[in-house]
């Protein structure tokens, strides 16, 4: 009996049932991707193996691989030998800088640079010199050169090279390939992957503090709601006699609060989004901050209605009314008995609107409205690679895939805490 049971559990069949039914019931894919986004938000910009915003025009519209980025060009740039005059036979140092990132380049392979450099011979003005070493510290030559004919400051101590260099290249780490781009260059040579990987840190940065502040706004204002709904006993008014009868005015009761709280979120959530984001960022500029703050006010709506239901079902339960009647204040029930009990829902409304913020801040930094260039977030990139579609599609599919991969991957999570927190549908499994 034994022997049959244990055949059974090893049977294949059943092992590939048994894990199709684990990530069916849990949320392994979806947990995988945000493990991996937030590794690469929060280690990213230190291992990514290229500069975030400089590139190797060499490498343009790169596809993913390895790209030749070695051969040589021609700087053309004089030397001033001299500041005082030298007799000839005798050996003396030069030095001349190259353009940023350019080194001489060995071109027969022999090891040695000086068969690899000429100058003007023929100019009348152009001493009689011999090279007799060439050192190269990055970008400074260093030339010791002896002179065949006396050199007179003003006169014949000018020359002009005629040198192979060729570009480095950008790399950040020594051990990543020289050359070798993960996903891809974009259209001025910036490697992709580095930039996806700047990116996911400054989206989730922009997205999480929006996401507190809208959060912190949203459930603050539907506990109010909440708690002050159906209310109709007079909070703050005025008793007046009419025909020998007292009669009170309300100025402001508890139902008035709730009443211009839910009618102001209807209002709001009637406006066009990007409409507003526009609005905003005509009035306050464009930036890191005032994107937030759009995204923050695109994020507290969502939590208003969902919160202010809770409340109304967890203001009536009997442990609220206990603590009403040993005289706890407004503001201790609201936050020591009814928050606790909203908060799951809260954190699972803030997993779903989490990838609506992601959208948003895509969208509008793809219509120039958020995070400008050549900050590399991911709309921004998508932005700027749609002009080269056609040519280089990887420019779009890597951040517009990323952007897909994440936003799937919270609102699975999303619903499978739904599923989980919501003590109606824990039992349904």
């Amino acid at each position: 009996m034994t022997t049959e049971t244990s055949n059974a559990l090893m049977n294949p069949l059943n092992i590939g049932s048994s894990i199709w039914r684990f990530l069916r019931r849990y949320p392994v894919f979806p947990a995988v991707i945000l493990i991996v986004l937030i590794i690469a938000a929060i280690i990213g910009p230190t291992v990514a193996p290229y500069e975030r915003d400089i590139g190797d025009v060499r490498a343009r519209h790169s596809s993913p691989g390895i790209v030749d980025i070695t051969f040589p060009t021609k700087p053309k740039g004089g030397i001033d030998l001299t500041d005082s005059s030298i007799a000839a036979g005798s050996t003396f140092i030069a030095t001349y800088e190259l353009p940023t990132d350019n080194r001489m380049f060995d071109i027969n392979g022999n090891g040695f640079l000086n068969d690899e450099i000429a100058w003007n011979e023929d100019s009348p003005s152009t001493p009689d010199i011999l090279f007799n070493t060439i050192a190269q510290d990055e970008e400074l030559l260093t030339f010791e050169i002896t002179t065949n004919e006396d050199i007179f400051e003003g006169q014949n101590d000018n020359i002009y090279l005629d040198l192979q260099v060729i570009r480095i290249d950008t790399k950040l780490m020594d051990a990543w390939p020289s050359g070798y781009h993960f996903l891809g260059a974009d259209h001025v040579g910036r490697d992709v992957f580095s930039r996806l990987l700047h990116g996911a840190q400054i989206s989730m940065m922009v997205v999480g503090i929006s996401l507190v502040a809208g959060m912190t706004i949203g459930v603050a204002l539907g506990l109010i709601a909440g708690y002050t709904a159906t209310r109709y006993e007079p909070n703050i008014g005025f008793n007046i006699t009419y025909k020998g009868k007292k009669k009170r005015i309300s100025v402001l009761s508890p139902w008035l609060i709730d009443e211009s709280i839910t009618r102001f979120v209807d209002i709001w959530n009637a406006l066009p989004f990007l409409m507003v984001a526009l609005v905003v960022t005509l009035i306050f500029g464009r930036g890191l901050t005032v994107l937030m703050g759009v995204l923050a006010l695109i994020a507290w709506a969502g939590f208003v209605r969902v919160i202010r239901a809770q409340t109304l079902i967890i203001r009536e339960l009997d442990f609220v009314a206990s603590a009403k009647v040993n005289g706890a204040t407004t503001f201790r029930i609201l936050y020591r008995h009814i928050l606790p009990g909203v908060l799951n829902t809260a954190v699972v409304v803030a997993t779903l609107n989490t990838s609506a913020l992601i959208l948003a801040e895509s969208v509008l930094s793809f219509v120039g409205a958020g995070i400008q260039p050549p900050t590399p977030a991911w709309g921004v990139m998508t932005n700027e690679g749609r002009d080269y579609l056609a040519i280089a599609p990887h420019q779009v599919l890597v951040p517009g895939g990323a952007i897909f991969l994440v936003v799937l991957a919270l609102n699975f999570l999303g619903d499978w805490l739904r599923d989980r927190l919501d003590p109606r549908l824990r039992q349904v499994d």
